[in-house]
């Protein structure tokens, strides 16, 4: 899973902020091509072939650990490299990882989002852990139209980290956040 780009551009004096400008990379968005989907505040894990892995980051200076999966090619300007690493029943630090696991009827392959008592400090209000499915919770027709100022007013209002938007027929994805617009959950 890649790093997705923010569906308005980046304050160039405040990269954790954002301007009341399209990213013209997310220009499907304004053209009726996105589906809307919570963002979960947890920490990002993908089932593949039926195997649990979790997100590492390699930082510059660190070691691609074995047997790590590319997700990305390394950030030119702030170093990250996203990997998925598999998750082993007997470290210690997959714990909750494998408690939200072994809770899943059915797990399908895909990307999901670890939230719970112990992740992030559970913002999202959860007992024990689950893996939620990214793109699960759409979020219908909340924001019409799809505008700097609405969007932020709908961050406002809910207790939601933020929204990934869903390319309705192919796998471009955007997100947008509180955070990007200053405001605290």
């Amino acid at each position: 899973m890649k790093k997705i780009s923010t569906l308005f551009k980046k304050d160039p004096n405040d990269l954790g902020r954002v301007i009341n400008e399209v990213n013209p990379e997310n220009q499907w968005v304004f053209d009726g091509e996105g589906i809307p989907t919570r963002k979960y505040d947890g920490s990002a894990c993908a089932i593949i072939n039926g195997e649990l892995y979790k997100r590492y980051d390699v930082k510059k200076g660190r070691k691609v650990p074995d047997g790590a999966i590319e997700c990305q090619k390394a950030d030119v300007i702030s170093g990250h490299h996203p990997h998925w690493v598999k998750c082993e029943r007997e470290d210690k630090s997959n714990k909750y990882h494998f408690e939200a696991f072994d809770k899943l009827r059915d797990p399908e392959d895909g990307t999901y989002e670890l939230c719970g008592e112990k992740v992030q400090g559970n913002p999202e209000n959860i007992e024990g852990h689950e893996l939620i499915k990214h793109g699960a919770k759409v979020l219908h027709g909340l924001i019409n139209p799809i505008t700097f100022e609405n969007v932020r007013e709908y961050l406002e209002k809910v207790d939601i980290e933020g929204i990934v938007f869903h390319h309705k027929s192919d796998r471009k994805m955007c997100k947008i956040r509180k955070t990007d617009f200053g405001i605290r959950r």
